[in-house]
């Protein structure tokens, strides 16, 4: 595997791979290691999963990990309300058929979007996540900046609740039409049921995998901004437990930013 340039962009940790499948490598290789050290501290581990095109090239690294699935609980951390967990773009879905039917965790929390009362799902779905401690958010930047689906303008970096609904903004709308998961803008759900920022970064490492040409403003925005509300991701560099994994493609628009980095000697 090539070497990846590491650097620092305020507290945020950032490797810079090559290639997709070299990033979806190390970072199964960190997840695997995170979960590994918290089965073998406390004898179960409990991870955090996101789901999206942009986490495929990482799940499908995670094969050929040593990851002691039967002692590990998976949560995920957002879902459409009024999406059914058979409709293709059901988040239930993706992890049923992505993690928790290949791997066989112990346990996966499910986030159901079809609760006939929403705000007691939340409210049930945040007890779960506080009821022992998060090892290990994966997560990715949604192309507008937001983490889960805490919007622009929107989100609360010192919320209170770790579970909320939100309302998607028109362009996390035209993104998840343009992943291909909707036909259309009037097929996507305008609501969701999501984990706030203060539940993801509660974990005790948060990994952030992020490749694809259409991250790379979202990319260039979280190194270079001031910690914002306007884009969610710039937490990212208040958070020294974090790990930003990019692809060549990602970085692309960030090449001067990562010499700046790397040339003010902030190496990860």
């Amino acid at each position: 595997m090539t070497t990846a340039r590491l650097v620092r962009a305020g507290s945020l940790p950032v490797a810079i791979h090559p290639t997709t499948a070299e990033m979806a490598e190390a970072a199964a290789q960190h997840t695997a290691e995170v979960l590994r050290q918290a089965v073998d501290q406390r004898g179960s581990a409990r991870v955090i999963m996101a789901t999206g095109n942009s986490q495929l090239a990482f799940v499908a690294a995670l094969p050929g990990q040593d990851i002691p699935w039967s002692k590990i609980t998976v949560f995920h951390m957002d879902e459409y309300i009024g999406v059914g967990d058979g409709h293709s773009a059901s988040f239930r879905k993706w992890i049923r058929e992505r993690v928790a039917e290949p791997f066989g965790p112990a346990a996966v929390e499910y986030i159901d979007g079809t609760a006939e009362d929403i705000e007691a799902e939340c409210a049930r779905y945040e007890a779960l996540l506080r009821a022992a401690p998060i090892d290990l958010t994966c997560m990715g930047i949604g192309e507008n900046g937001h983490l889960a689906f805490n919007e622009p303008g929107e989100a609360d970096f010192a919320d209170p609740r770790w579970v909320r609904v939100i309302r998607l903004t028109q362009r996390s709308i035209d993104q998840q039409v343009g992943e291909g998961h909707f036909p259309d803008r009037a097929s996507v759900p305008v609501t969701a049921i999501s984990l706030t920022i203060p539940a993801l970064l509660a974990a005790g490492s948060v990994q952030v995998v992020t490749p694809e040409a259409r991250k790379a403003q979202a990319v260039r925005s979280t190194l270079t901004l001031e910690p914002t509300t306007d884009w969610p991701s710039t937490i990212l560099r208040r958070t020294p437990h974090a790990r930003l994994f990019l692809d060549a493609e990602s970085a692309a628009e960030s090449a001067e930013v990562i010499r700046e980095l790397a040339a003010a000697g902030d190496g990860a």
